[in-house]
């Protein structure tokens, strides 16, 4: 008899329940309080920033505000997104005897295989694209992301049924850089949406069985429809709470004082930019912050880097960042420690040519 595993529809909801849904499940799952889950859930208009950007170089604020869109922070590395009720996520809670591997990027393309085979019963043909994207004919159709907690995985993903590009662009500042990659002139070129592909909206309720049946076939499961238990419960009230605050969303920032210096690099495996704090008299770095759209586990060690690069000179910075992750297992997930050294250099050789000039 095959395992059965939860199955969760949270239905729509405002963006800080469903980022509370996700901690709350994640957390639980670690703690042995929850089963392994597959999840189903929509969003009212929402902007969500991956763990480690900045919604004010990320989002158009101004318009989020004027337009009733809410903005959050998600749990997962990656870029911003745009989320309506028009979108399905959906994610995997399962620990990590369940996997068979340990590194995301396996995992992910697991994962995506699967979700992939669920979006091709639908009358499309979808491919998982590495690092984390599934397409139809070069278009994103599913954007995914995961992260552990512990012995804990969550892994999401987010399906385009119908989609409205030009709220999208209006809502997010995606850089050119990103555009130029993938040789597109155009974000409407670059993603592609159920309603568009066949014609019309597949039902919903269609929808959810072809990727539940896919991930059942996947991990030899099946499914059972039940809520969140007590333990559950009470985590995402605490969650709930936390992610309703402007602390979470927007993070602490940073001081002033000193010199504030910018810069962004595109790297193979993700785009990271980088804003200092700098004491040019002491040739100190007084705060760093690194953001971008990539993956980093565990979440917390770009906290702690930048922890550990704080009244640094400058003239150390190379070795400061090398000896940190030498000291430590982080998956970078592709990027590598000298792609946070050469933005943080570039930041700095602008403060340079300001001196010079």
């Amino acid at each position: 008899m095959a395992e059965i595993w939860r199955l969760l529809d949270t239905g729509l909801r405002g963006a800080a329940e469903n980022i509370a849904f996700n901690r709350a499940l994640l957390e639980a799952r670690a703690a042995g309080e929850g089963p392994n889950t597959l999840r189903f859930l929509r969003f009212t208009p929402s902007a969500l920033v991956g763990f480690h950007q900045d919604p004010r170089q990320e989002l158009d604020l101004d318009y989020c505000q004027h337009n009733g869109i809410e903005v959050q922070r998600r749990i997962t590395g990656g870029g911003a997104i745009y989320f309506d009720a028009g979108q399905l996520g959906w994610e995997l809670y399962l620990h990590r005897s369940t996997l068979g591997v340990a590194q995301l990027g396996l995992i992910a393309q697991r994962i995506c295989e699967a979700a992939a085979q669920g979006i091709s019963a639908l009358g499309v043909d979808a491919r998982f694209r590495p690092r984390n994207d599934i397409e139809v004919g070069g278009r994103k159709i599913s954007g995914t992301g995961g992260v552990f907690e512990g012995e804990a995985l969550m892994y999401q993903g987010t399906l385009l049924i119908e989609f409205d590009v030009s709220r999208m662009l209006r809502v997010l500042r995606i850089p050119a850089e990103k555009l130029a990659d993938k040789a597109l002139t155009s974000a409407r070129e670059r993603v592609a949406s159920l309603a568009e592909l066949l014609g019309a909206a597949p039902a919903l309720a269609t929808v959810q069985t072809a990727l539940a049946q896919a991930f059942g076939q996947a991990f030899q499961v099946g499914f059972a429809p039940a809520g969140l238990n007590e333990a559950e419960q009470r985590r995402f009230a605490t969650a709930l709470a936390e992610v309703r605050e402007p602390a979470w969303v927007f993070g602490e920032g940073m001081r002033g004082g000193a010199v504030r210096l910018q810069a962004m690099r595109k790297f193979p495996a993700g785009l990271v930019r980088v804003g200092m704090a700098y004491d040019a008299a002491r040739d100190r770095i007084e705060q760093i912050q690194f953001t971008g759209d990539f993956f980093v586990h565990p979440r917390r060690a770009l906290l702690d880097l930048e922890a550990a690069l704080r009244d640094v000179r400058a003239s150390q910075l190379e070795a400061a960042v090398h000896a940190f992750f030498a000291a430590r297992e982080v998956d970078l997930a592709g990027l590598r420690p000298a792609d946070f050294v050469a933005v943080a250099q570039a930041a700095l050789a602008g403060a340079r040519t300001k001196d010079a000039s």
